[in-house]
């Protein structure tokens, strides 16, 4: 049985090949990447089940491509760094990573971490549904991937929840605040710009012609809804 597909990041070459030598061991298949850039590219443009990922990184630093990912993705985040202090892990965890280890570590340690994480990941991303379709947009709901009439779009991650929200049952209308409370997950205290603007930005990605939408629909005083296809 194939297992999860990890992408390591690290300019570090004999770190590259400790990691790449034992998860290859253990039956995982591995990418690399040197930089920041060149692993939100593969990210872009490939799905994967895990990213291990250092700090110091030349060019973008690995904090850096950490936010840039949770703007499109939710994968698991395992930061690898040779500063060990209590700081450095708050900096780490709070910009969306979701373990950390500090160099020099011992193969059995990340293994150990490696396989916590994606046992975490697959129970809490789980569905018994995983593709979702509305014409003319397709969800995956594993990879966080969307498309639009077969052309793959990027989206942030609460468009892509708000989008989720909608195409889940289209024609069903959702006030701002219930759509705040899905997505943000906090209580709604009349912040209607927030709501609006995110709508604003998926129409811009999602539109034929965002000044007039046929996808997502105001329905004025109440809320939103996405289209029916037999009304497209």
């Amino acid at each position: 049985m194939t297992k999860a597909r990890i992408l390591t990041v690290d300019d570090d070459k004999h770190i590259l090949e400790l990691i790449t030598l034992n998860l290859k061991g253990e039956g995982y298949q591995i990418d690399m990447a040197k930089t920041g850039e060149e692993a939100l590219q593969k990210l872009k443009a490939s799905t994967y089940d895990l990213i291990i990922l250092d700090i110091m990184l030349p060019g973008i630093d690995g904090l850096d491509v950490a936010r840039e990912i949770r703007k499109f993705s939710d994968i698991p985040i395992l930061m690898l760094s040779a500063k060990d202090s209590d700081m450095d892990k708050a900096l780490g965890l709070g910009i969306g990573a979701d373990d950390y280890i500090t160099k020099p570590f011992s193969p059995i340690e990340l293994i150990a971490r490696v396989k916590a994480l994606l046992r975490r990941y697959q129970k809490t991303t789980h569905r018994n549904q995983e593709i979702i379709e509305a014409y003319p947009i397709r969800l995956d709901l594993t990879s966080h991937r969307t498309w639009l009439y077969e052309r793959e779009i990027q989206l942030t991650a609460k468009e892509f929840s708000i989008l989720k929200l909608l195409v889940s049952y289209p024609g069903a209308i959702y006030t701002k605040a219930q759509i705040f409370q899905q997505v943000w997950g906090e209580e709604y205290l009349s912040d209607e710009n927030t709501v609006m603007v995110h709508i604003r930005r998926l129409r811009s990605k999602i539109e034929k012609d965002a000044s007039q939408p046929q996808l997502i629909q105001t329905v004025w005083g109440i809320g939103y809804r996405y289209t029916k296809e037999e009304e497209l």
